[in-house]
């Protein structure tokens, strides 16, 4: 609540605002909408429906996500702005049509989690055709790869290019995967299986720590750019950031794939069997998190390094000053 009036009170009105800053305000608001509808199973009257239940915490979660992706995103275009060095897109049409594409699915795309679930068919079938307006968010990044691809060696030197793009990519795979997954046909094997996970991760792995990466990376550059040889922690870490998490995501795939064939067409198998056959994936799984954590802090560390020690120079300067000043005043 706090941040959202400190938002609105800096804001003063939406009046001719940039697209991000309409996202960042609608993120704020679903947010708390959502945050409060994630609590209704206290009231006896959603608890004791069992159906009812599950329908408004998957909606409440999902829609959730979405407000939390709507904060992100924001942050990635009021990025992309600052880079180009222009306002155009975040005051196009093209981009509020991408605000309100992503808005309406903020609002209604939840309901591909709920395909299993006994409820009313119009949430099913509003959420299937929901989710299926993505194909236009995904056609558009393919259209706009070969510009894009020419942007990369114009920008590529500054520190947080390096993650918005990686971002777009991750963007491109989830995409994918959530459109596959909203398909009723494949959700019945998907659904509760670790694809659901690697959906999860590439979403919140490559795209939203990557778009947070590169806002930090762009506030923090004057610093960055007093790290000595930074590109030697930089370009290593961020490669094996990208291909353990590629790794990562897609042993999760492999995994849902070999549960989802066995609660489906081989349900006389213990479930331990199962498991231990998934045994290698989870490993792979396992090393390359690692990996990925390893890498993020070859990225993240020398910066944090220095950050602390501008702070520390930053002191002892303040208390150089305080004490000329102290000495000043008493020869008087």
């Amino acid at each position: 609540m706090l941040c959202l009036y400190n938002f609105i009170r800096t804001t003063g009105t939406l009046k001719k605002q940039p697209v991000y800053v309409w996202m960042w305000f609608t993120g704020f608001i679903f947010f708390l909408i959502t945050y409060l509808e994630s609590y209704l199973w206290l009231i006896p009257y959603f608890r004791n429906n069992i159906v009812n239940d599950l329908t408004i915490q998957w909606k409440s979660y999902g829609s959730m996500v979405g407000s939390w992706n709507m904060l992100i995103y924001g942050c990635g275009i009021y990025l992309m702005d600052k880079i180009s060095g222009t306002q155009t897109y975040s005051y196009s049409k093209t981009g509020f049509a991408i605000y309100f594409l992503g808005l309406f699915n903020l609002m209604f795309n939840w309901g591909h989690h709920i395909y299993t679930v006994p409820t009313h068919g119009y949430i099913k079938h509003v959420s299937y055709l929901v989710s299926m307006t993505e194909l236009l968010l995904l056609g558009r990044i393919i259209f706009l790869w070969r510009r894009q691809m020419k942007q990369n060696k114009k920008h590529i030197h500054q520190p947080g290019f390096r993650f918005y793009a990686a971002a777009d990519f991750w963007i491109f795979l989830t995409l994918v995967l959530a459109i596959a997954m909203s398909i009723p046909a494949i959700n019945v094997y998907t659904h509760g299986t670790h694809i659901t996970v690697a959906h999860t991760m590439g979403a919140t792995i490559g795209i939203n720590t990557f778009l947070l990466l590169a806002v930090v990376f762009d506030q923090l550059n004057p610093l960055i750019r007093k790290i000595k040889n930074f590109h030697r922690y930089l370009l290593p870490g961020f490669r094996i950031c990208n291909i353990s998490l590629f790794i990562f995501w897609i042993s999760l795939i492999v995994a849902g794939i070999m549960k989802a064939w066995w609660q489906v067409h081989r349900p006389e198998v213990p479930f331990s069997t199962m498991m231990i056959s998934l045994r290698p994936y989870f490993m792979m799984f396992m090393i390359t998190g690692v990996t990925l954590t390893a890498g993020m802090w070859m990225m993240l560390l020398p910066v944090v390094k220095q950050y602390f020690m501008h702070g520390m120079h930053a002191k002892k300067r303040m208390e150089l000053l305080y004490k000329k000043r102290n000495a000043s005043l008493s020869t008087y």
